[in-house]
């Protein structure tokens, strides 16, 4: 049993480092390097780690799993809660504005990151009609700026039509987050 655990931890840390690796890729072509950098480093830390390890399968996020057997997952509260590039970071229900216009270098990371979730999870199963595909599931129960909800509808459209080259670009995500956001 500890050895399962052991090989669960270790095949959590390469999915991990190869999520943050798509997502750095992704930030580079996006123009904001640094936000790739230091892209859920949060999701090394104890609180994060060791139940994400304890609950990998490598099909799907183990967080995912924890929530349908437990009903919360402590490492997702962790997480969303130090992770800027998630809606959930931005929501207050007690706020004048419960879902504020996420900033620029925000929004553009959380495309990069579910971006690369789906690529990550995907492997070679992946396709440019994936992330539309999921976007246009889960848009209708996440709690976000519906200007944010347009502008990632906008852009996993994009991808869908002429691919990733193209539309993860500083000029067109900037041009976006203009005419959706600003």
């Amino acid at each position: 049993m500890s050895g399962d655990i052991v090989i669960k931890a270790f095949k959590h840390f390469n999915l991990i480092c190869k999520h943050r690796w798509e997502v750095f890729k992704l930030c580079c072509r996006a123009g904001i390097p640094f936000r790739g950098l230091v892209h859920d480093l949060s999701k090394y830390s104890p609180t994060e780690f060791f139940e994400s390890a304890k609950y990998y399968n490598g099909n799907i996020s183990p967080i995912t799993i924890i929530r349908e057997r437990e009903g919360y997952s402590e490492a997702w509260l962790h997480h969303k809660g130090r992770n800027k590039h998630h809606a959930e970071y931005w929501y207050d229900p007690a706020a004048n504005e419960s879902t504020p216009i996420i900033p620029y270098k925000y929004t553009v990371e959380m495309i990069c990151d579910n971006l690369a979730a789906n690529i990550t999870y995907n492997k070679k199963k992946w396709n440019k009609n994936l992330q539309i595909i999921y976007w246009n599931e889960r848009k209708k129960e996440i709690l976000m700026n519906q200007k944010n909800i347009d502008m990632l509808t906008e852009v996993y459209t994009q991808i869908s039509k002429v691919g990733i080259e193209k539309t993860i670009k500083k000029s067109n995500l900037k041009k976006l987050y203009h005419k959706y956001c600003e």
